[in-house]
This record gives structure tokens, C-alpha cells and sequence, in this order.
């Protein structure tokens, strides 16, 4: 017999957001939910790691902490931000782009990591659960901005007005100068749209594949479940590897990555 309360399972109940503090400043809705909590968790991770693995003491032979914090940099040195940014750019903007890809790549891991803050308890315990709070469009829309904000920032700082005739290719007829201006616009706009919603897509997708998988075993019901456990049991177990092993790695990667390259055209556009 399966509990009766299994059958309310609901996948997309990961990413609803109750109000846990209620703060209100005038029409400003700064309350405290599981995302926040999340964000906050992310950020002391990130500075934790960031400080544990960079600060050890240098030795000829290094150790597991000096390794890992080495490789971290030579990752985040050779093949995002030399990949993108010019020379002249890199003692500025490779913090940035190195914290970003930590960042990125911190809350995916916690997403995948169980933790008691479902916001729901069961005969007073804490349920645990799994959460990325990169699966909110909200957060992954901010990162974006962001990130193209600096580009254009840049673009201005090193070329001056200069920058914006990068909007319309050399060679361009007169009349057509208007039009390519805009679809240029519109090109920046879209790097939003494609930085936020590529890394949001790939957490939510993710999650709900490994939470249907899981979820099934609780939903069939008679000799259907005994037969089906195994195989969604491992349907979910090989989401889960996959996501934890490659996707989250990626999505921070390519976030970061594509962040270099924008900030690096905007120094150096084509002409």
C-alpha cells in the first residue's frame, strides 16, 4: 500500500515562494522567502570557498586545497576570461567574470543538495528538500543585466561616443544605417533575454526531470509500483548525476564565458 498523502506530490511545488518575513517599504516588496534565504546562503559559500581554496599558503608541492584553488584559477583565467577580454581589460574584469562563474556554479550545486528549507514541516520536523534558486527567472534575469550593463559601461569608458557606431557594420548604404541600428538594439536587448532564460530553462528542466522521475514511485499504485520503483528509482538517480556532474558546470561556464566576450567586444568592437 502506497500513503494516501504521497498522492499530493506536485513537482512544480519546488518553485512556489511563500512569504517567510514580510518587509514592506511602500510599494516595495523586500520579504524574506526561500530564494532569499537561498541567494544569502550562495553568497557566504561563495566567499567561503573563494577565500579556503585562494588564500592557502603557496608550496612547491601543493596540497588538496592549494590544487583545487589552482585549478579553479587557471579555469576561470585561460578559458573564460583570456577567451573573451582583451589583455588590457583582464586586470579589471577578470574578478568579475571569476566571482560570477563561482557564483553561478554555487548555487547550482546547492540546488542539488538537500537542505530543511521546504518551508514545510511534517509532524513538526523540518522537511528537506532540493531547490535552485537559478531555476527563478527573477535572479538569473538580475545577473544578466547586469553583466550587459558593464558591457555597454565599457564600451563607452574605453571608445567614447564612438562605441555606438559599432551598432551599424562598415559598408552599410546610407539608408539602411537606421535600420541596422535598431536590429543592433534589439541584438543587445536579446543578450539579456538569452543570458537569463538559457541558464533559468536548464535548472528548471533539470529539477522537474529528477522530481517527476522520483515522484512516480510515490503515485503508481499495486503491482505496477513494485515493478516501476527500480527503473524511475534509476530514471532519477541518472537525472540527477547528470545535472550535478555536467549541467551545473556548464550553465555557470557558459554564463560567464559569453559575459567575457560581451564586455571583450564592447572594448575592442569590430569595425
Amino acid at each position: 500500500m502506497i500513503p494516501a498523502l504521497a498522492t499530493t506530490f506536485n513537482p512544480a511545488d519546488e518553485f512556489q515562494l511563500k512569504q517567510w518575513v514580510a518587509i514592506h517599504l511602500g510599494p516595495l516588496d523586500l520579504s524574506i522567502n526561500k530564494a532569499v534565504v537561498y541567494l544569502a546562503i550562495s553568497a557566504a559559500v561563495t566567499i567561503f570557498l573563494g577565500i579556503f581554496t585562494m588564500r592557502s599558503r603557496l608550496a612547491l608541492l601543493p596540497g588538496k586545497r592549494q590544487t583545487v584553488g589552482e585549478a579553479v584559477y587557471e579555469l576561470a583565467q585561460t578559458q573564460i576570461a583570456e577567451q573573451g577580454l582583451p589583455s588590457k581589460a583582464i586586470g579589471r574584469w577578470f574578478p568579475y567574470v571569476a566571482s560570477l562563474f563561482l557564483f553561478i556554479w554555487t548555487m547550482n550545486i546547492l540546488g542539488f543538495i538537500p537542505l530543511p528549507l521546504t518551508g514545510q514541516r511534517w509532524h513538526g520536523v523540518p522537511v528537506w528538500g532540493i531547490y535552485a534558486v537559478t531555476s527563478q527567472l527573477s535572479v538569473t534575469l538580475v545577473l544578466a543585466v547586469v553583466s550587459v550593463l558593464f558591457t555597454h559601461i565599457e564600451g563607452i569608458r574605453w571608445n567614447g561616443p564612438k562605441y555606438f557606431k559599432s551598432f551599424v557594420p562598415a559598408g552599410v548604404p546610407k539608408g539602411m544605417v537606421p535600420i541596422m541600428a535598431v536590429l543592433e538594439t534589439i541584438s543587445h536587448i536579446f543578450r539579456v533575454v538569452s543570458l537569463s532564460v538559457r541558464l533559468y530553462a536548464n535548472m528548471v528542466a533539470g529539477h522537474m526531470l529528477i522530481l517527476v522521475s522520483i515522484g512516480l514511485i510515490f503515485i503508481l499504485t499495486g503491482i505496477t509500483f513494485y515493478v516501476a520503483v527500480p527503473f524511475f528509482f534509476l530514471l532519477g538517480l541518472i537525472f540527477y548525476a547528470f545535472e550535478l556532474v555536467i549541467v551545473v558546470t556548464i550553465q555557470a561556464f557558459i554564463f560567464a564565458a559569453l559575459t567575457a566576450i560581451y564586455i571583450g567586444s564592447a572594448i575592442e568592437p569590430a569595425h
